[in-house]
């Protein structure tokens, strides 16, 4: 680590939790993102900052001007810009030492194969269960860590699916594939420093899983009420009937 790493990362390396040795685990680390939206902004942000040695990042929409309420990846002068291509430019401005992979590319089962390779950990800051039960599938196979989350009017959730471990429940326990429909904030709406606040969770959830230290939320649904701002966390465990990790 140079100079200019210590002193850019002096705030991480005074936490005992992190230091020398955690902040080059996080250097090393490869992660995939899903979305670059409200979710996605400030988990990039975050990780990027923290100094990760390289994030793919997919999306395969465009920046409107109804994403600026919240998305503070993109910039008014964007609009109609490619969220991957803007994000790259806000996050390559913000950490020059790490790698951006940005993927103007929709998530699907047939390309996650080719997207997981050499990756340490998996964000899913997507908007639609089809991603989030592919991503859930295909995490599982290859044991990856996977950080699902939401966000809808003033509500957010978050959970850890930890697949380094066998025994570990998977989205499809806590939500069944045939159940639930998506949610648009462009009907619900969404208050706008709640994505922040359950984006920027998820970049810490994937920090402590890099760096091995703390209680991730494994096996608990976090749920934050930004009305009451009341959090809540329901244990969940393996489904024995689960469609996708039931034995």
């Amino acid at each position: 680590m140079d100079d200019q790493s210590l002193l850019r990362y002096s705030r991480h390396l005074l936490l005992n939790e992190i230091g020398v040795e955690g902040q080059e685990r996080i250097a090393q680390a490869r992660v995939l993102q899903v979305g670059a939206g409200g979710l996605g902004s400030p988990a990039a942000m975050y990780l990027v900052a923290a100094g990760i040695h390289r994030l793919v990042l997919c999306d395969n929409d465009r920046v409107d001007l109804t994403n600026l309420q919240r998305q503070l990846l993109h910039t008014t002068a964007r609009i109609g810009q490619a969220k991957a291509d803007s994000a790259a430019i806000t996050l390559q401005a913000l950490n020059p030492q790490v790698q951006i992979d940005a993927r103007v590319q929709r998530v699907t089962p047939e390309n996650l194969a080719e997207l997981l390779r050499d990756i340490d950990v998996v964000l899913d800051c997507s908007d639609n269960r089809a991603t989030r039960y592919a991503l859930n599938r295909a995490c599982r196979g290859a044991r990856i860590p996977l950080i699902s989350a939401s966000a809808s009017a003033f509500a957010g959730q978050l959970a850890v699916f930890d697949f380094r471990h066998a025994d570990a429940p998977c989205y499809a326990c806590l939500f069944p594939e045939a159940t639930g429909q998506d949610e648009s904030c462009a009907t619900t709406g969404i208050f706008a420093p709640l994505a922040g606040a359950i984006g920027a969770m998820q970049a810490g959830e994937a920090i402590k899983l890099l760096c091995g230290f703390g209680e991730p939320t494994n096996g608990r649904l976090l749920s934050f009420d930004g009305l009451e701002m009341e959090f809540r966390a329901l244990r969940f465990r393996r489904d024995p009937n689960c469609t996708v990790c039931a034995p």
